[in-house]
C-alpha cells in the first residue's frame, strides 16, 4: 500500500499531472501512462511505464 502522503506528492514524470492508485499501479490522470508498484515502491520511471489510451 502506497502512504496516502507520498500520494500527493508523486506526479507523472512524462506530462507532470497528478496520478491516482489504481490496484496495483499509479496512474496519470492526464497521458493514462501506468506505472507499477514493487513491493511497495512506485517505479516513476517513463521507460518502466505501460503506455496510456492510444498509446499516448
Amino acid at each position: 500500500m502506497i502512504d496516502p502522503k507520498l500520494l500527493e506528492i508523486l506526479i507523472c514524470p512524462a506530462c507532470k499531472a497528478e496520478v491516482k492508485l489504481e490496484q496495483d499501479r499509479l496512474v496519470c490522470t492526464r497521458c493514462g501512462r501506468r506505472y507499477p508498484i514493487r513491493d511497495g515502491i512506485p517505479v516513476m520511471l517513463i521507460g518502466e511505464a505501460e503506455p496510456g489510451p492510444a498509446g499516448r
